[in-house]
């Protein structure tokens, strides 16, 4: 590893080495947000992703029980926790992840059928706010690659759904160009208010968006499609 004359660090291409892992290193040794997520004992800069999502849109506010759908490594319940200590916080990874002070990690399928009764279980009650930072694992076919992504968003929005409670937010990670026109009514039909966003902590690079949904309207609230018609 080499210093260049403006500071940038180069990484020099190893024997066993790929040159795609070099590039990957290389990124992540002059990334601000690494940097900064080291220094203030964050696990992954994806912490700040959420950090700059609740500057704008207020998500923590007065959250009392949040779901976090894809938690590993655990920078998201690591932001939910250090701002608002008291919320109840449960996780739910395939992959396994460190536990972390007053948050129930799952390490399980979400898509398995036990996974959302586990999860409410260990909640104790309805959340404010279901997070998603799940992705599919990429097959390197960008359409198929987003398809998979966008069937793990409807779960998550349909799990969301089932379990908030009144004015509860859901939140999830989207692939470029958003989620798609049926999914958005879909959100609109059960949201006050649907935007997306791209957090300057996600690489400009990045195929990754984020939609937020707030005001959840509540299940008794919604007209359902066999509902009498009103006279």
């Amino acid at each position: 590893m080499r210093g260049t004359g403006a500071g940038r660090q180069r990484v020099k291409t190893a024997k066993r080495r790929t040159a795609q892992s070099t590039r990957w290193l290389e990124r992540q040794l002059n990334d601000p947000y690494v940097h900064r997520a080291r220094a203030e004992g964050y696990r992954s800069r994806a912490a700040f992703k959420l950090t700059e999502l609740d500057e704008r849109f207020g998500l923590l506010k007065g959250v009392k029980r949040v779901v976090d759908l894809g938690i590993a490594p655990g920078g998201w319940s690591q932001v939910v926790r250090r701002t608002t200590p008291g919320a109840a916080i449960v996780g739910i990874d395939l992959l396994p992840v460190d536990p972390i002070d007053g948050v129930t990690i799952f390490e399980m399928d979400f898509m398995d059928d036990a996974a959302p009764g586990k999860l409410m279980e260990a909640l104790g009650g309805a959340p404010d706010l279901v997070l998603s930072d799940m992705a599919a694992n990429t097959v390197g076919h960008p359409q198929t690659d987003a398809l998979r992504t966008m069937a793990l968003v409807e779960t998550a929005l349909a799990f969301a759904v089932d379990v908030l409670r009144p004015g509860g937010t859901f939140v999830s990670k989207v692939f470029a160009g958003g989620a798609d026109s049926a999914l958005v009514a879909e959100m609109k039909r059960n949201f006050t208010t649907v935007k997306h966003a791209k957090p300057p902590a996600s690489r400009k690079g990045s195929v990754e968006w984020f939609v937020v949904a707030q005001g959840f309207k509540g299940r008794a609230a919604r007209p359902t499609q066999d509902a009498p018609a009103l006279s």
